[in-house]
């Protein structure tokens, strides 16, 4: 007897015989998901995941609008939420099969495009996975006698679980396997000529020789001074240690020292040696990824993937098939990213932010600037770093010139776990910090008296050469306004212009000093990370220790003055709120403290503990760890997890794509194109 036909995508205006087979679709599905499963020794848990998902899709109801939907386009029709639920019938037949361990497959299977959700319905009333469980007709009314034994009737795998303390992270990984591989058939399916863009990149040991090449000519035209020998030195240092063992890393290096490329050498030399498929480089905000990037790129051409601010579909029900396809899943060797989009991505519930996670898998991730990791989700960041480093093989690279305090600590209520076995790249760090000292700092004779605006741009114009960095963009702004002559020797640089225009200016910056034009520079923190300016005076709004030693990286920064010139100076306007403020106040009582070097490696190490421990347990300020702890039902809160780790609350913010240059004609080609990845990519150098 034949067997009935079932499908699993129509074609616009095509016959069924150029349909996509149900079948096909879950084995294609299924063998992919095993493949990124098997990365971390759980493909046989992937492979099962990928064969069930789409099993709602036997039922006649969705078969048949697929039949009604070929007349229409694919991405309004078929895809819209609320035509057919196809995914909870998988979820009922791996708890029906398996009871509670099948509630792993449960969240996996129902959420594949709506997202990962609660296990059960808080005060909100939002929509649980027990109540989608309890749907049990969807499961009844399919034609089982229809669907081929070797589909239906599987075993549990035998492969052991996670540890119970990890076990919200591995389901978030195996839901990371389905959705990709989900994504990618459907795009092989769909548009076989994107598909192609996704393939061909090289493997880091061919990238390897290209970054040796520009590192020897880097240093064979280097000039020869004090500050070039020490990172010469850095770099040699990072990639002897580079041999040791995969573990979590810290590398401890003064501003200036060069730790952009040298964390690069560790990382490729690293991973080429323990065989880990890509280098991921984590920078802490948008605003100072540009030039990192622009690097990386002049060395790995088209090997390195830019990812931040993306115009991402904000509510998932409004998804469409193209937009999903656009998203993106690091697929290349290099990627350059945020802590935003990194560690987000590591608690978010939606298919579209959790698709690239298990391409976290085997990688030696950098994470640049670490000391700005917001305090108030520190204990979930580093309990998901300790996860990734014990179970995914994942090596990560704790890259600042002020280390933060991790080490373990406890108090009489309250135990800070922190990260208790780290290894320092650097031989001898504090010795370099006192070789690498090039600047003075001079602070206020008052703490509490603040200077006026007026004032401050009357001093600033007597310094031909001068950058001041200030804490708010508004202050940025009406200083900004105050000086004489701006537009033609002073700049402007905040996160309120998009990557292109800080691009660009930065480099007619750079320029103007390395032709000793004066040039005046107000700005925003944006400038203390990644950004390598070197002026003779830098003048500083008083802040927390960490932010004002990034200040201090950007004056005399080569080493070519006898000393540069730091000024600390109280601005008119109120710290922001938060952990600035509190930062702010414990650098003014620090700084007020007498004493021979202001900015000593101890002295940052007493400033990151005083910080960690005023939090206490407001280093998990929201409860998410409590959120993803496991019990032994399987019991987890992915969706309130997922919302309440924003390490910005975007529900003040909104990416706005701006008409500079070609984000004009980039914007145009949105409107009439919808989402396209090629084109995602192009437009994050124009949003803000």
């Amino acid at each position: 007897m034949l067997m009935k036909e079932f499908y699993a995508h129509s074609v616009e205006g095509k016959p069924k015989s150029e349909w996509q087979g149900l079948e096909e679709h879950l084995r294609n599905v299924a063998e992919l998901a095993k493949k990124f499963g098997d990365e971390f020794g759980s493909g046989e848990w992937a492979y099962l995941a990928g064969l069930w998902h789409d099993l709602g899709k036997y039922s006649a109801d969705f078969q048949k609008m697929l039949l009604v939907s070929s007349d229409a386009h694919i991405e309004t029709k078929e895809t819209k939420k609320g035509k057919v639920d196809h995914s909870t019938a998988g979820a009922i037949h791996a708890v029906e099969q398996f009871k509670i361990p099948g509630r792993i497959f449960s969240y996996l299977i129902a959420g594949h495009h709506a997202g990962l959700a609660d296990w059960q319905t808080d005060t909100s009333g939002r929509k649980s996975l027990v109540q989608r469980l309890q749907n049990i007709e969807l499961l009844s009314n399919l034609p089982f006698s229809d669907i081929p034994d070797h589909i239906v009737e599987q075993s549990l795998p035998k492969q052991k679980f996670i540890t119970s303390e990890g076990h919200a992270l591995w389901i978030r990984m195996l839901y990371s396997c389905l959705v990709d591989a989900d994504f990618l058939d459907t795009e092989e399916f769909l548009e076989q000529g994107k598909a192609k863009t996704r393939k061909g990149y090289p493997v880091l040991k061919e990238l390897l020789p290209f970054f040796e090449s520009y590192m020897a000519h880097k240093q064979a035209n280097a000039v020869d001074t004090f500050v070039n020998k020490k990172r010469a030195e850095i770099l040699r240092q990072c990639i002897s240690k580079s041999a040791h063992e995969p573990a979590i890393f810290t590398l401890t290096v003064p501003t200036g020292g060069g730790k952009t490329l040298s964390s690069m050498a560790f990382a490729l030399n690293h991973a080429v040696k323990y065989g880990m498929g890509r280098v991921i480089y984590v920078i802490p905000y948008t605003s100072i990824i540009e030039q990192t990037a622009e690097q990386f790129r002049e060395i790995f051409k088209d090997a390195v993937v830019e990812h931040h601010s993306n115009v991402n579909v904000s509510d998932e029900s409004s998804e469409t098939a193209r937009s999903r396809l656009a998203c993106e899943n690091w697929d290349a060797p290099v990627i350059i990213t945020t802590s935003v989009q990194f560690f987000e991505s590591l608690f978010a519930n939606r298919s579209s932010r959790c698709r690239k996670l298990h391409n976290i898998v085997n990688s030696v991730v950098v994470l640049d600037e670490v000391q700005l990791l917001p305090p108030e989700y520190l204990n979930p960041i580093l309990h998901v770093m300790k996860e990734l480093r014990q179970n995914y093989n994942v090596t990560f690279v704790l890259s600042t010139a002020t280390q933060p305090a991790f080490t373990p600590h406890k108090s009489s209520d309250y135990e800070f776990k922190g990260l208790p076995d780290t290894v320092e790249i650097m031989g001898k760090p504090l010795s370099l910090y006192k070789s690498f000292k090039r600047v003075e700092v001079q602070v206020p004779n008052d703490f509490l008296k603040p200077c006026l605006w007026e004032d401050l741009a009357s001093e600033l114009t007597q310094h031909p050469s001068v950058l001041c960095i200030v804490n708010r963009r508004d202050d940025c702004r009406t200083l900004y306004e105050l000086m004489p002559d701006k537009g033609e020797k002073t700049f402007h640089l905040s996160a309120l212009m998009c990557g292109e225009h800080r691009s660009k200016v930065i480099k007619q910056i750079k320029q103007r000093l390395k032709d000793k034009i004066p040039t005046q520079v107000i700005s925003t923190q944006l400038v203390e990370a990644g950004v390598d300016l070197d002026f003779p005076v830098v003048y500083r709004a008083l802040a927390g220790l960490d932010s004002l030693a990034q200040a201090a990286g950007r004056c005399n920064r080569e080493g070519l003055l006898e000393s540069g010139h730091v000024v600390v100076f109280i601005p008119p306007s109120k710290f922001p709120v938060g952990y600035l403020r509190q930062a702010g106040e414990i650098g003014r009582r620090l700084l007020a403290e007498k004493t021979n070097d202001l900015l000593s490696l101890e002295r940052f190490e007493q400033f990151f503990k005083e910080i960690y421990w005023l939090q206490g347990s407001n280093l998990d300020k929201y409860a998410i760890l409590k959120d993803l702890a496991t019990d032994t039902e399987l019991r987890f809160s992915f969706l309130s997890a997922a919302q309440k780790f924003k390490l910005i609350d975007d529900k003040q913010y909104a990416p706005v794509i701006v008409c500079y240059e070609e984000g004009e004609r980039l914007s145009e080609m949105l409107k009439k194109l919808s989402p396209e990845r090629w084109l995602m990519r192009k437009l994050q150098r124009y949003v803000v």
